[in-house]
């Protein structure tokens, strides 16, 4: 293949299986994928070293990263989506009976105040429970992938040493955003949270992204026509993808899988990618960006993607 060999991370998964494996390729360079795992260090070593050429990320983590000037620039590619209801754990001895009940109270957050699934659980809270986000105390148990992104007053990192997990499960921390643990008196604030997050889609077409694909900007320059190239390449391995889900071909669904299955009897495709089909939910995103602080200065939709891919749809 004529072209140049790029080094990539993506995580391999349904919709961009095809593509890892060969059957899918782009026409003018060619894919040399690195594995890194866990992925967040990815997001991590590309944000901070610019170390890939074309990167997956965190689509909260790119617009900080944006406002910073990194240098790197996204194609309206969305990997990953979830529903980010079932996020948000509480001690069930805290007193929390409602959302609300979360104010004036310190809630973990797993890893950094930019994360992702952190952003949207916030959303959560505040659009659907009417909770006001500046008076929780955000507690920490990491930084940022963004090193120079300094976050409002009222986010602070736990003691070193401790555990989120261990500290929620003691009554330490009332709830927390994003951790793993079993424990008995551990449960999720907000109950059914899968169907919560299918109502929230049916009802204002709430659908959280949460990974895009992100191209090293001097590749860009070099390349005029490598984006839209991008694009396409992981459009086809999404068309392979659909027409297994649609079906019946996969053999063993992941959870993921099983979602995009509900997803689809909804909106008929359960990972659109271009900016037209997706305008709604990354206004939504960049909004709470603003709102949290995760941002300080105004975002435009059009201003986070390639200009030669914004008028793309897959």
């Amino acid at each position: 293949m004529a072209g140049p060999k790029l080094k990539t991370v993506t995580r391999t998964q349904g919709n961009n299986q095809a593509l890892k494996e060969g059957s899918v390729r782009a026409k003018t360079f060619e894919f040399d994928f690195v594995e890194v795992d866990p992925l967040i260090a990815a997001f991590r070593r590309m944000v901070r070293g610019n170390e890939f050429d074309i990167c997956e990320m965190a689509i909260t983590t790119y617009i900080c990263a944006r406002a910073h000037g990194k240098p790197m620039t996204a194609v309206p590619i969305f990997l990953v989506r979830a529903f980010h209801h079932g996020a948000i754990l509480v001690n069930s001895k805290a007193s929390i009976a409602k959302p609300k009940d979360l104010e004036g109270k310190r809630v973990g957050v797993n890893r950094g105040y930019t994360v992702t699934t952190g952003v949207w659980a916030r959303g959560v809270l505040q659009d659907e429970h009417g909770v006001d986000l500046s008076k929780i105390t955000w507690m920490l148990s990491g930084d940022e992938h963004v090193a120079e992104y300094k976050p409002p007053s009222n986010v602070v990192p736990i003691e070193k040493g401790k555990d989120m997990g261990q500290m929620l499960a003691s009554g330490e921390l009332v709830a927390a955003i994003g951790v793993e643990i079993e424990h008995p008196d551990v449960k999720p604030l907000i109950p059914n949270a899968l169907d919560a997050g299918l109502a929230a889609l049916r009802r204002t077409g709430h659908y959280p992204i949460n990974h895009t694909v992100v191209i090293k900007d001097e590749l860009i320059a070099k390349y005029p026509d490598l984006p839209a190239d991008v694009f396409n390449a992981f459009a086809e391995s999404k068309r392979v993808y659909l027409d297994r889900l649609k079906g019946g071909k996969i053999d063993k669904p992941t959870g993921v899988d099983k979602v995009h299955q509900r997803v689809m009897e909804i909106t008929g495709d359960p990972l659109p990618y271009g900016i037209a089909p997706n305008r709604k939910v990354i206004e939504e995103l960049v909004g709470h960006a603003s709102k949290q602080g995760i941002v300080t200065k105004p975002v435009t939709v059009e201003e986070l993607f390639v200009p030669a891919t914004r008028a793309l749809t897959a």
